[in-house]
């Protein structure tokens, strides 16, 4: 068996390996090859890791010592030596995720087939690659051309070093939108204020307006002596992708693919992931390993795509998705109604109700088919549903049956 040095060894050898290597995967963008390297790689690296985690086991922080005259030698050198099998570890864990994001992407947007017989991935061999053929599903999902950027090796520092300063200052802006926390806005502040009446303190809960004047309001009401504190304030809930390996990927990636439009790719992105998959999917398919797999609070990132727009406001992304998810727990004991409706369909349908998007400005945002969308709304429009996941339905009354016989049959079906 060897040691754990050598074990580090061969595995920043095979990492340093799949470095030189990659580049020339994406010279003939052969689908089936891909999905068979990464595959193959994917194994191998969850195998090292599994032994690597066993042998190095939960380690804190290495000790900083600062005063050299008291440094012994010998513990800098073991502090070294568990400092280095954490960055290989950390190398380890962020080549893996790079490869789980390029599989689960390729899985996605390509459908494999010999002859006519559709195959898993689990089916994928070195011998059959030849007989395979990759279709283009109509429905994409993520961005294959991201794929190229991923950090196969692990190295996201050191590949970020051979980029511009225009990718670096990408990459940086990229990662803070996503290690943002989101922040539920409210209208009112709580205030519990303490005064004095009669010579008595007193104390009294008001709610007052965000954007009002908090001192001099309270003066009118209880005169000049009086203390007071914000009971709820602006709330944080946590960040988009909590995972730091998929955010350092998807930051290099889009930064690298795009030094000035990537952030705002990577919200279209995931904005089109959420709306076109259903929640129960979203825990299933592994394109970006740590998102939440629903949101109810607001993300600048998702603003990104809609600022050009006339009617934007703050929040305008995050709130489309916030309804998305409430409706998705709406209609979650209503599924049978709503069978014959694919998922994408679906959210097309509740991105329309929701939004002032037009349908043929949905099906631009989401990559749907216009007629396929227009006939999911007049079934969801057959079925009722529409009034009970919208307030206002006036943008579904065009898809209403036209004559009055369908109208009463319609009206009678819905009670």
């Amino acid at each position: 068996m060897p040691t754990t040095e050598e074990l580090i060894a061969r595995i920043n050898k095979i990492l340093d390996d799949i470095a030189i290597d990659t580049p020339g995967l994406f010279e003939d963008f052969d689908v089936p090859k891909l999905i068979f390297t990464f595959k193959s790689r994917l194994e191998t690296l969850k195998e090292l890791e599994e032994e690597l985690e066993r042998r190095v086991g939960e380690l804190g922080p290495t000790p900083i010592i600062k005063d050299k005259k008291s440094k012994d030698l010998h513990l800098s050198w073991v502090y070294r030596k568990r400092h280095y099998r954490v960055l290989t570890l950390e190398r380890l864990k962020s080549a893996i995720t790079a490869h789980k994001i390029a599989l689960s992407i390729l899985e996605a947007n390509y459908i494999l087939k010999i002859n006519r017989s559709e195959i898993s991935l689990e089916a994928l061999k070195k011998e059959n690659l030849s007989k395979i053929k990759a279709i283009e599903k109509d429905i994409k999902l993520g961005r294959v051309e991201i794929l190229p950027y991923l950090a196969y090796s692990g190295d996201v520092l050191r590949i970020l070093g051979q980029r511009g300063i225009e990718v670096r200052e990408h990459f940086k802006f990229i990662k803070s939108k996503l290690r943002e926390e989101g922040v539920v806005r409210k209208e009112k502040f709580r205030i519990e204020v303490e005064y004095l009446e009669n010579g008595r303190l007193k104390k009294e809960k008001v709610e007052l307006p965000v954007d009002s004047d908090i001192e001099g309001e309270l003066r009118k009401r209880y005169g000049r002596r009086f203390r007071w504190r914000v009971l709820s304030y602006v709330k944080t809930m946590g960040v988009l992708i909590n995972n730091h390996y998929t955010v350092d990927n998807l930051a290099l990636a889009y930064g690298t693919l795009n030094p000035r439009e990537g952030a705002k790719l990577l919200a279209l992105d995931l904005f089109r992931y959420y709306f076109l998959t259903s929640e129960k999917e979203r825990e299933n398919l592994g394109l970006y390993p740590g998102l939440r797999s629903c949101i109810d609070c607001h993300y600048s990132l998702f603003d990104l795509p809609f600022r050009d727009r006339k009617d934007f406001k703050t929040g305008f992304g995050s709130m489309l998705l916030i309804r998305k998810c409430e409706a998705e727990k709406l209609l979650v004991k209503k599924k049978s109604d709503i069978s014959r409706i694919p998922n994408y369909i679906l959210g097309g349908i509740l991105l329309y109700g929701a939004s002032p998007f037009t349908e043929e400005e949905v099906t631009e945002i989401l990559g749907i088919d216009l007629e396929e969308l227009k006939a999911g709304i007049r079934k969801f429009v057959v079925s009722g549903l529409h009034k009970v996941v919208f307030a206002d339905v006036s943008k579904f009354e065009k898809f209403m049956p036209k004559s009055d016989k369908a109208r009463k049959f319609l009206e009678l079906l819905q009670g």
